[in-house]
């Protein structure tokens, strides 16, 4: 089994490391649309989960721009980087592979959250809060729609566009 079948993953835990909910909402969007992710994962097709994480999602990119909003780098922000990236890298590992996408995701995550973060601070420095947030928003929302996009397909039976 090659990283390449494990680069989805690694991708959307990327996109974790700056906006956590934002794997999970865009992962919610694809089965909302009746796109299947390569690894089974139950949890994703309970309305509960999909509205709730599209819910959060929209609620993260509306509070990130906040001047109470904590780094993405404290305690919970890490854990809720942790948890979303997990989920979803095991959703879109090759079958059979999902805790390995998981782990992958969660490694890729983490670190790179002090690195999004410290991009982020030049760039609140330079142009500030809400202009450097809503570029990061357009820049972290269109990555995680373009991983899971090229990592899902049609459920079998759905017209395919």
């Amino acid at each position: 089994m090659s990283f390449r079948n494990l680069l989805s993953s690694a991708l959307i835990g990327a996109v974790a490391s700056a906006r956590s909910m934002t794997p999970m909402a865009t992962l919610a969007a694809a089965r909302l649309a009746h796109r299947r992710t390569p690894g089974e994962l139950l949890l994703l097709d309970r309305p509960l989960f999909k509205y709730g994480a599209l819910a959060m999602g929209a609620g993260e990119l509306l509070g990130d721009k906040m001047k109470s909003a904590p780094d993405r780098t404290v305690f919970l922000g890490l854990l809720a980087r942790v948890m979303s990236a997990g989920i979803a890298g095991a959703a879109l590992a090759s079958p059979g592979r999902e805790k390995a996408g998981a782990a992958l995701a969660v490694a890729t995550a983490v670190p790179l959250a002090y690195l999004t973060l410290a991009g982020r601070k030049r760039a609140m420095a330079r142009i500030g809060q809400t202009r450097s947030g809503l570029i990061e928003d357009a820049l972290i929302v269109a990555a995680g729609s373009a991983v899971v996009a090229m990592s899902t397909r049609p459920r079998l039976g759905q017209a395919q566009f």
